[in-house]
């Protein structure tokens, strides 16, 4: 066994970040390691229920200097527009002072960071190795390293031609237009001079993304698995009576379940197309979304006369539903997402045909990756206006549900094949174990050097 170590964690303050790497601490606590969390003083109340190990893990609050721009109170991501992210980045780069008291006095082995990309020259002069912690899809990280790929165009040694930001997807970055070149020279120059760089993901699905990337940063690259704690006690659960009690009325594998997430807030047309292209499929369906911005409830933005159509086969809600238990259930048939991280891993590990309607920039690589590269799923079409409209959701949904349909033939046995290997025993598991060995004798290495 490797030495024990003490782990500094300084992911972006956003909790779409903060919470993976949270989970991340929680292995290393689980094997006996300690961590150190830097965090903004408000997130510490709603990070800290997901500590497990609250006597190993231990946060560390950090006050955000004033900067030009950024709104008083503002300290994570969501506290901010899109066009303003920036912004918390230039903050967090007038913290180096703070934190660099805070590694002399509290001397770790290790600082894991993902966009504060002045943290390998600290580590560096103070002796302390860097882990460079990319919660994204390698994808996205393989992107950032081949200039082009985000044109369509990647360069010699790029895995695939497939795997590139290209036409109506493209588009999707657009949110990205002014802070893009920032964003991936962070990445870029944080990957190419942290001791290592770790991504959360697996070689099954990412493996030739993951060795390009290896080229590129002349390094290895270890990799975490999915990292997702629910993938560890699926059967303890069971579905609410009343989700089970309606999904029991429907045939095995009819019902489509279309979610994405408690961050996505769609404009009010795009909500009730989303809406009425569920209806058009004419299966039954459950919609679980927020309400589309400017609506206090679901109900109000529905379309008119919807409510009374899809009667008895169709339920829209705003609940908070347990993914997984849904899923698993014998009636549901096809999962319609975002392909964010967790909704990606809950869809390859169902036997449900997917369909992906990705929002935001890794989510489009990712999509390309599992819909072009893979073939386990099907992506939807967009219109010239980046959207999509119903009879494009309608179409996608029954390529995979129609039993004659050839595509859904091809989704569903790529998809099978890849969930056995998934599912295999102590695979996903094995990553995260393997991860902190790795750690371990790297530490150990250093040490004893």
């Amino acid at each position: 066994m490797g030495s024990k170590f003490h782990a500094f964690m300084y992911p972006i303050f956003g909790f779409g970040h903060m919470i993976p790497y949270l989970h991340l601490a929680n292995k290393l606590a689980e094997k006996g390691h300690k961590v150190t969390f830097l965090v903004p003083t408000k997130a510490q109340k709603q990070l800290q229920p997901l500590n497990r190990f609250p006597s190993s893990i231990l946060f560390e609050t950090l006050t955000l200097p004033h900067v030009d721009g950024l709104p008083d109170g503002a300290e994570t991501t969501s506290d901010l527009p899109d066009s303003s992210k920036e912004l918390l980045s230039n903050a967090m780069d007038l913290l180096r002072d703070q934190i660099e008291a805070k590694v002399r006095a509290l001397k770790p082995d290790l600082i894991f960071f993902d966009f504060v990309d002045s943290i390998p020259e600290m580590a560096k002069k103070l002796g302390v190795k860097c882990v460079s912690y990319q919660i994204v899809s390698a994808a996205c990280i393989a992107m950032f390293l081949a200039p082009g790929a985000e044109l369509g165009f990647p360069p010699p040694g790029y895995p695939s031609s497939k795997v590139a930001l290209r036409g109506h997807d493209a588009n999707l970055y657009s949110h990205f237009t002014s802070t893009r070149q920032i964003l991936f020279d962070r990445v870029t120059k944080a990957l190419m001079n942290c001791d290592i760089v770790a991504i959360r993901t697996c070689a099954e699905i990412e493996g030739k993304l993951c060795d390009f990337i290896e080229r590129q940063c002349q390094r290895k690259v270890l990799l975490t698995g999915p990292m997702l704690p629910e993938l560890q006690d699926r059967s303890s659960k069971q579905l609410e009576d009343r989700w089970n009690h309606w999904l029991n009325g429907f045939e095995p594998g009819s019902v489509v379940f279309c979610a994405f997430g408690t961050h996505c807030f769609l404009e009010k047309d795009q909500f009730q197309e989303l809406c009425l292209g569920m209806e058009l499929t004419g299966l039954p369906f459950l919609l679980a979304v927020m309400p589309p911005r400017g609506s206090s409830t679901i109900q109000e933005a529905l379309p008119e006369g919807f409510e009374e159509r899809v009667k008895g086969r169709g339920v829209v809600s705003r609940e908070w539903v347990e993914q997984p238990l849904i899923l698993s259930h014998p009636s549901v048939g096809c999962f319609v997402n975002h392909c964010g991280f967790g909704s990606m891993w809950e869809s390859l590990l169902s036997d449900c045909r997917i369909v992906f309607v990705p929002l935001l920039a890794d989510q489009v690589l990712t999509t390309r990756l599992l819909t072009e590269e893979l073939e386990v799923s099907v992506k939807i079409q967009r219109e010239d206006s980046g959207w999509f409209s119903k009879e494009s959701l309608r179409d996608a949904v029954k390529s995979v549900m129609d039993k004659d349909s050839e595509i859904g033939k091809l989704v569903k046995r790529n998809h099978k094949k890849l969930k056995e290997t998934l599912v295999s025993p102590g695979l996903l598991c094995g990553y995260a174990d393997k991860f902190v060995e790795a750690l371990e004798n790297e530490v150990n290495n250093t040490n004893s050097s």
